[in-house]
């Protein structure tokens, strides 16, 4: 096209999703700034760009102009020293008086890629992301170059003369579980989003893990999209995840960014499995390590290799609850760090107002106190700011206000301190927030949300610093984490079972008490004899240490059955667990009781 003084392109095109930034249609740039290139811009916009006195010349649409799934019919316009005109859909979009001609390059074409990496726009860090390929997601079709400028009614009539169906392009949600098995357990399975997402990973069956609950619609996933990181899923598709642990340098030393589970992008450092999946209890482990934009990991030790790696074990109960436990090696993820980011996620096309209602955290604390987190006109000013990081709460729990009927809650152990930020209401019916994660393939740590083509993630706080425990070698911390239908009064009693477990006590000489364990939500108890036992036992209930749902694990049970009595009478509402183990069979009781007064329990051998 050298010394072409007028041309036109034109292209039909149906997008799924926008790209991460400014991509060509089509383009003959090189590395010089040379050539010309039809674009789509990461809003929705569209524009033709020219080369001309060694600048790019642009004439672009306003965003939101190419909806998606939807054929639309593009047209640029190029005219030496008199203009450059876009066309949407037959329509004059822009137009631009130029003085120059646009100077050409011997390039091959690109379509629907763009030329060298880029970046993607509105980040937070650009030192924590890496420029890389990315393209169209979508159809493009038609794509037509003319070395003539149509007119205005040439450019309408080739618009008017095709006749167009909706493209094969569906409505992007965040997986759905079709069917329910109906009764509680954890499943390997493979979760689909859309096939060009799906058909980037090169895995074979089975690669995530749905845990769902007989009694309840609510779903656990642990899936790749979330990096694997454990997701509550309502009745109607509302998701919540959680940052889990991240580390970063300071100053000059912060060279990439963040480091956590979120920028694993391909998994290549993030694994799940099931360990135990009885009636009783289901116990899921997942293990990562946190990772930069880079694909570095954090704090690696120059003689042995070896660099921090994080635990997580799920101990999940048939009333849509688990225990999280968060671990790691002493001395392997030092400081800064954060343990714990509620992440509300939003499907496309999803805003924050059709997940969360005005007031989308309640806190509170085990004696009843309880406070609030709402989206205001202003969360800069007294009474709701500015926010500041030196200022702590002592909530032990957060309840997400989705608007579902079930919402997810945290109940964290006394000495926790909690971060409250309120949140502006002008982002309310917006979709707001950061869409590098999840799902998202761009390298990139931060990128705000400016429209609901992906899915994002919002509304962060209530954020946490937990009550850290030691052993020998390993530091932990534990959450209770659920998605249900109780209120906060009713989840202050529940957290309280939890944090303040009734006391037991055991009756006869064959068991002994290993205690109530936090990090399980689990009475701990091992059978010392190898003759067929019975063991009887009362949990001290009061207003204090409430009864709700106890469960107790029993080591070296060596029967492959038990019976329940609760009070001498047949357990009503009782699931046993048994797991063969090297060492022997142990039992799992999970009780579906509650109260305020002691209970009488005794488990048979059957």
């Amino acid at each position: 096209m050298k010394g072409l003084k007028e041309f036109t392109i034109e292209a039909w095109i149906a997008l799924g999703e926008y790209p991460w930034n400014w991509c060509p249609i089509l383009t003959t740039e090189s590395n010089e700034i040379k050539g010309y290139r039809l674009m789509v811009g990461p809003l929705g916009q569209a524009a033709l760009e020219c080369a001309i006195g060694e600048q790019w010349v642009t004439c672009t649409s306003e965003r939101d102009a190419l909806p998606l799934r939807k054929w639309m019919h593009v047209a640029g316009v190029y005219r030496a020293n008199t203009d450059i005109c876009l066309y949407i859909n037959g329509e004059l979009k822009s137009s631009i008086r130029i003085n120059g001609a646009f100077t050409a390059t011997q390039s091959d074409m690109v379509l629907g890629m763009v030329a060298a990496p880029e970046k993607p726009s509105d980040i937070h860090r650009t030192w924590g992301t890496i420029a890389q390929f990315f393209g169209l997601d979508g159809i493009t079709d038609e794509v037509k170059i003319f070395n003539t400028a149509l007119t205005a009614d040439q450019v309408k009539s080739n618009f008017s003369s095709v006749m167009t169906r909706e493209p094969e392009i569906a409505e992007r949600k965040l997986p759905r579980i079709g069917n329910n098995p109906g009764k509680f357990g954890a499943f390997y399975t493979k979760l689909k989003y859309y096939p060009g997402w799906d058909n980037l990973w090169p895995v074979d069956a089975d690669p995530d893990i749905v845990v769902c609950f007989e009694k309840s619609p609510v779903k656990l996933i642990f899936w790749r999209g979330i990096r694997y990181g454990a997701s509550w899923v309502s009745e109607n598709e509302n998701w919540m995840t959680d940052q889990s642990v991240e580390a970063w340098e300071h100053g000059e030393a912060d060279r990439e960014g963040c480091f956590e589970h979120m920028q694993d992008r391909h998994c290549r450092f993030s694994h799940v499995r099931i360990i135990e999946n009885t009636d009783a209890r289901v116990v899921v482990h997942w293990r990562y390590a946190p990772v930069s934009a880079y694909n570095n990991t954090w704090r690696m030790d120059p003689k042995t290799g070896w660099e921090c790696w994080i635990d997580e074990y799920y101990y999940i109960y048939p009333d849509g609850t688990a225990i999280r436990k968060v671990s790691w090696k002493k001395g392997t993820l030092g400081f800064p760090r954060q343990f714990q980011e509620t992440l509300a996620l939003l499907h496309p096309g999803q805003k924050v107002s059709d997940l969360l209602e005005v007031d989308f955290a309640t806190m509170a604390d085990y004696d009843g106190k309880t406070g609030k987190s709402s989206f205001v006109e202003n969360p800069n000013v007294a009474p709701y700011g500015p926010f500041d990081w030196s200022q702590k709460f002592p909530y032990t729990i957060q309840q997400y206000n989705f608007k579902s009927e079930n919402k997810p809650f945290i109940c964290f152990e006394p000495g926790n301190e909690m971060f409250i930020r309120y949140e502006g209401l002008d982002g309310y019916n917006t979709a707001d927030g950061c869409n590098h994660f999840p799902v998202g393939q761009a390298r990139c740590d931060g990128r705000t949300t400016r429209t609901s083509d992906k899915p994002s993630h919002c509304s962060s706080f209530p954020i946490s610093d937990p009550v850290i425990h030691e052993t020998a070698d390993r530091e932990y911390w534990n959450g209770l984490y659920g998605m249900n239908t109780m209120k906060i009064e009713e989840l202050i009693r529940f957290g309280r079972s939890w944090a303040f477990a009734p006391e037991i006590k055991i009756k006869g000489d064959h068991f002994t008490l290993g205690g109530y364990d936090r990090s399980q939500r689990c009475y701990q108890i091992e059978n010392k004899s190898d003759k067929n036992s019975q063991l009887e036992f009362s949990l001290e209930g009061n207003k204090e240490s409430p009864v709700s749902n106890p469960a107790i694990f029993i080591r070296n049970w060596n029967s492959d059955g038990a019976k329940v009595m609760v009070n001498g009478k047949p357990a009503r509402d009782c699931q046993i667990g048994i797991n063969h183990e090297l060492g022997g069979t142990d039992l799992v009781v999970f009780l579906n009781l509650a109260g305020n007064s002691k209970v009488n329990i005794s488990i048979l051998q059957d």
